[in-house]
């Protein structure tokens, strides 16, 4: 299944001459946090529920046309850069346009996130290891270099969060040899973020620090 399968049109667009109470009432019927809305069969943006709910009734849409958001992917988006669409405007749905800009129907948050999880990343057994470093010391082909060195096999990875200059970066591994993945990490001055059970180092340094503890005490 490819992630276009899952463009549909349950909910037409709202005309620009539309009232606003039409709106309110739609609203009142879905989920969605957002409604497209159409001017002479153009797509203008979306309408927030919330701003509508403060409007009048009794106007149409075309008189708050300034509150419209325009935010919208192609047909030909890949998933990921949709699910960003989805997070940067806060919605769970987002209008689709054809290359010439016709509107083509919506994709649903909770649809994407199901084509999300079905991928290799999220479905295939393994282990998330979450590492960090400076922005401009680590390297994916070096993060790769190091976990298929160990004969890991690498589901995916991404930038999962970037503070004070340092970079975490999520990886999925799937058949590998955790450990020495792990102890190569560190030797090459990345710091292992995630704890695991199986960490062998850290196991080796609550043992030595159990140990020092017994020992000032004696």
């Amino acid at each position: 299944m490819i992630i276009t399968d899952f463009i549909i049109n349950d909910i037409k667009p709202v005309s620009a001459s539309q009232a606003i109470g039409d709106l309110q009432s739609l609203f009142s019927q879905t989920t969605y946090s957002h409604v497209p809305v159409t001017n002479s069969n153009v797509y203008a943006g979306c309408m927030d529920e919330n701003d509508v709910h403060c409007y009048d009734a009794s106007c149409i849409v075309e008189d708050y046309t300034h509150s419209l958001n325009p935010f919208f992917v192609r047909y030909e988006t890949n998933w990921l850069d949709i699910l960003e669409m989805f997070a940067q405007h806060r919605t769970n749905i987002m209008p689709v346009l054809d290359s010439s800009g016709k509107y083509l129907g919506y994709y649903e948050l909770e649809d994407v996130m199901n084509f999300f999880n079905n991928t290799p990343f999220i479905r295939e057994p393994g282990s998330v290891v979450i590492i960090e470093k400076g922005v401009l010391d680590y390297s994916f082909s070096e993060i790769s270099q190091i976990v298929e060195s160990n004969d890991g096999k690498i589901w995916g990875m991404f930038i999962s969060r970037i503070e004070n200059d340092l970079a975490q970066i999520s990886i999925k591994l799937g058949r590998s040899n955790f450990n020495d993945i792990l102890s190569t990490f560190r030797r090459y001055s990345y710091k292992v973020v995630s704890s695991h059970q199986e960490d062998t180092f850290l196991t080796d340094l609550r043992n030595r620090s159990k140990y020092l503890e017994k020992y000032l005490n004696i």
